[in-house]
């Protein structure tokens, strides 16, 4: 794991500590955070994996009429953090060339 990556889930780790207690967002998007820290911490799954599983969980609760403005921006900075940048050699995996006609 890149010390870079480490750092990106330890800050939406941080973020997501801050939203659960936050007393004026709903329990129900509270548990989706605590639910999204067990799912990062949980090593058993490749980083990558984490990252989308926390991500669609999130996505779901910004659909939330309840979620206050304030929250929904703190979920949008815990998905921006998630965006994993894929390690070099992954990247050469995806690699495709134009053809030419």
């Amino acid at each position: 794991m890149s010390e870079e990556a480490l750092k990106q889930i330890n800050e939406a780790i941080y973020i997501l500590e801050q939203l659960i207690e936050d007393t004026s967002v709903p329990r129900n998007i509270r548990r989706a955070a605590q639910q999204s820290i067990d799912i990062l911490n949980d090593e058993s799954m490749d980083l990558q994996v984490r990252a989308v599983n926390v991500i669609e969980l999130l996505e779901d609760t910004t659909a939330d009429p309840n979620c206050p403005l304030h929250a929904r921006t703190m979920i949008f900075q815990i998905i921006t953090r998630l965006e994993l940048p894929q390690d070099e050699e992954d990247e050469d995996e995806y690699e495709y060339e134009d053809e030419e006609e």
